[in-house]
């Protein structure tokens, strides 16, 4: 799943290829994905792009004074190519398509068994009803300690779910919630509520330094090669079985809601075990 790093390297790269761009066309190949059918994405075909943003997980591009709200969902991402290349083998397919004057294609896929890809033409960003409800942002400079304090104080919660509950901080999602409460030395499953003031410092640090340091590792990467960049970077997400880099446990995974979460016993549970290991 796309997450704020990745998706900021992506708007940054529209930003700079695609600004003053105009769409010569727009090739929607599965309907289902417009989800503002009064207003189709073809409705922006002769008009300019003046910029693309990052509102948490969720891309916007600015089109001749209206929007297109693209949410990736879980499988969807970008592809880029200049003139009508072959997409590589094994490539996920496209699912829309816009063409630019400068020959340039922005193919917008989906690689799951089921749609996540959102298209929205909307006069301002916070009209897709996901952008409209989220959270902070913990990559805002201006994010504080008492924004993060007032998401988790009383809240009768995992911390794990806190973290990708997009209605109380923007951005985070399955991966980055693994990484940020193992540099936090917290447990996946404790409550937010039982965090003391230690704790959340620590939690602070960690969710601010994470964000913001693999947005910093992941811009200028080529938006094909984000994923893998991604994956590359993680300590113990998608790391089950293998060492902790940190204290030389084997790290650990149990379900979590409809996915998974992976953990270091040692590092973030004194050594307990989560879910069937328990």
């Amino acid at each position: 799943m796309p997450e704020s790093p990745e998706v900021q390297a992506l708007a940054e790269f529209l930003d700079d290829r695609a600004r003053g761009r105009t769409i010569t066309g727009v090739d929607v190949l599965e309907f289902r994905a417009i989800k503002t059918r009064a207003a189709p994405p073809e409705s922006l075909v002769g008009a300019e792009i003046t910029g693309a943003e990052r509102y948490g997980k969720h891309l916007d591009l600015a089109v001749g004074g209206r929007h297109l709200g693209i949410s990736l969902g879980r499988h969807g991402w970008a592809r880029w190519s200049q003139g009508r290349e072959d997409p590589p083998e094994g490539a996920p397919p496209a699912l829309a398509t816009l063409s630019l004057d400068d020959g340039a294609e922005l193919s917008l896929t989906d690689a799951g068994n089921w749609i996540s890809l959102g298209l929205f033409v909307v006069d301002q960003p916070r009209d897709v009803p996901a952008v409209s409800k989220l959270g902070l942002d913990p990559a805002d400079p201006e994010f504080t300690q008492a924004d993060l304090d007032a998401v988790v104080i009383g809240r009768r919660k995992q911390l794990k779910a806190v973290l990708q509950e997009q209605e109380s901080l923007a951005g985070i999602g399955n991966a980055y919630s693994d990484e940020i409460l193992h540099l936090a030395k917290l447990s996946p499953v404790v409550h937010a509520a039982a965090l003391d003031e230690r704790e959340r410092g620590r939690l602070f640090d960690a969710t601010t330094s994470t964000i913001s340091g693999a947005i910093a590792a992941r811009r200028g990467i080529p938006i094909d090669q984000l994923k893998a960049a991604k994956v590359a970077a993680m300590r113990v997400h998608g790391r089950t079985g293998e060492v902790c880099s940190v204290c030389g446990d084997t790290v650990r995974s149990f379900s979590f809601g409809s996915t998974t979460a992976e953990y270091c016993p040692t590092c973030q549970t004194d050594g307990a075990l989560l879910g069937a290991d328990a």
